[in-house]
């Protein structure tokens, strides 16, 4: 037998196993609401395919290729254990199993390290929460996906309602031909229909109301029989807890906006300080995508260097709040042609930094180039820090913290040296280290770091969403701290 016809047999073996996974990882998310994880990325509604690619990237973070033969004795001895609502990460599982030298077997390694999900420990099955959109641009629609997406066992948040203002003929049409089919994203994965009499999209059996008003006042949410629901704002219009205040309407608990809160409004960055919203919080931003692409690579540094004082270069995508050709804008330069420039302007996630990480003495200033580019950008932290470091040891620092960590959901990391920006696209990381383009010298040390500033983001929003709402089941193995 040839080397060829060798790969070619042992690739049909792993296609064979990623196939058997498929359902096993289903069952376990309809049936107990269990989400299984292979180094932070979610194996749910995932391909045979997709599973080895996942599988295959994790060489990129663990310096090897994990192979499904690896973890499928993990996945089996889960689904013969009395599992409640969790995330299992069946990478870390396996990884922690070759260094335990205690010679347990994978089915007595797997029920202690998911002890707490098992038995009387179990979290209780928690109701759906529902949640409305207010807005439905470019993040109101990649939140829409997510959230349908993550339907799954009906037991996590319920997309009810979208509030937009009234569009004209066919707008319920064409406001789902836009969920559907996206240029930068692809299309949406599974099937939506349209219910123009009830006002109401179909998608993958969520029935999403769509409620038209100009203002939030004209709303009362209880009349679509919806209730504590969690409403996220994408529209940028309100940014004060007076403005958005606005939304505290019948049937609306809480109201989390997608832009950076002003005043005394708590800027959160998940994985960084989410854990700090008062139970009674009413209002929070998700601060601004870029704040969520510097900020944990930010702490991961501070907590292991100390960071005296920084400066952050951000090369951004262009954004609807440009001009496609040059026309009058408020900005002085965003009024120029978006798609034939590049734009100097000014970023706000260099002083959102205090309020994310308010721990941090360190002076950060910022600033922002446009580029013509629809999506994905690149964030250069230019760090001075408080004890030399060697390149080698900053690399490793950062892919363990984007591995084992509780920023891991957070950080990514890619040591390819072609990666280019459409390679970051669906990204569901707030930011990806460049291992290729890390700069130390001394105590200097110059990060780039990449983002899907549409996608990435939305996911930090929902993840949001998902903690004060409650859903947020824990993690297994726990992240070492």
């Amino acid at each position: 037998m040839t080397v060829n016809d060798d790969s070619f047999t042992n690739w049909k073996h792993r296609e064979e196993t990623a196939e058997s996974m498929i359902p096993m990882i289903g069952k376990l998310h309809r049936e107990q609401d269990v989400t299984i994880l292979l180094h932070s990325r979610s194996l749910v509604n995932k391909s045979v395919v997709s599973i080895l690619k996942t599988h295959r990237f994790a060489r990129q973070i663990a310096g090897a290729e994990l192979s499904v033969t690896e973890t499928m004795p993990f996945l089996r001895a889960l689904t013969t254990l009395d599992l409640g609502p969790s995330q299992i990460d069946i990478g870390m599982l396996a990884a922690t199993y070759r260094t335990d030298d205690r010679g347990l077997s994978v089915e007595e390694f797997t029920a202690e390290a998911v002890a707490g999900a098992t038995g009387a420990n179990k979290t209780d099955r928690r109701e759906g929460r529902d949640v409305v959109l207010y807005g439905f641009g470019r993040i109101g629609r990649l939140v829409a996906r997510l959230l349908i997406e993550k339907a799954g066992s009906g037991n996590g948040l319920r997309l009810r309602a979208v509030v937009v203002r009234g569009g004209g003929q066919q707008d319920l049409v064409k406001r789902a031909s836009l969920l559907r089919r996206d240029s930068v994203h692809g299309q949406f994965q599974g099937t939506i229909t349209v219910d123009e009499d009830s006002s109401t999209i179909l998608a993958n059996g969520n029935a999403i109301k769509v409620i038209y008003a100009d203002d939030p006042s004209q709303v009362d949410y209880t009349a679509y029989g919806i209730k504590d629901a969690i409403l996220i704002d994408n529209t940028g219009k309100w940014r004060d807890r007076e403005g958005l205040s606005k939304h505290l309407r019948p049937g609306i608990d809480k109201v989390v906006l997608t832009a950076p809160g002003k005043g005394d409004v708590p800027n959160i960055v998940h994985g960084v300080n989410h854990d700090t919203v008062k139970p009674d919080e009413r209002i929070l931003s998700c601060a601004s995508c870029t704040t969520n692409a510097i900020v944990p690579p930010l702490k991961a540094m501070d907590d292991e260097y100390g960071v005296l004082r920084g400066h952050v270069e951000t090369v951004h995508s262009f954004t609807n709040d440009q001009n496609l050709l040059d026309n009058y804008h408020k900005s002085d330069r965003r009024g120029r042609s978006a798609p034939l420039n590049m734009v100097i302007t000014e970023t706000g996630a260099a002083s959102a930094v205090a309020k994310a990480l308010p721990d941090l003495k360190a002076r950060i200033t910022g600033s922002s180039i446009r580029v013509p580019v629809p999506d994905v950008s690149i964030a250069i932290l230019n760090l001075q820090l408080a004890r030399e470091a060697t390149r080698e040891e900053v690399l490793d620092h950062l892919r363990e913290v984007s591995l084992t960590s509780p920023l891991k959901r957070q950080i990514d990391f890619i040591s390819a040296p072609d990666a280019v920006s459409s390679d970051f696209i669906g990204s569901r990381h707030a930011s990806i280290v460049d291992a290729g383009a890390l700069k130390v010298e001394g105590d200097n040390a110059i990060l780039y770091l990449w983002y899907d500033n549409e996608f990435g983001y939305s996911c930090q929003v929902v993840r949001v969403v998902q903690h004060v709402s409650g859903v947020e089941y824990p993690t297994y193995p726990a992240p070492a701290v």
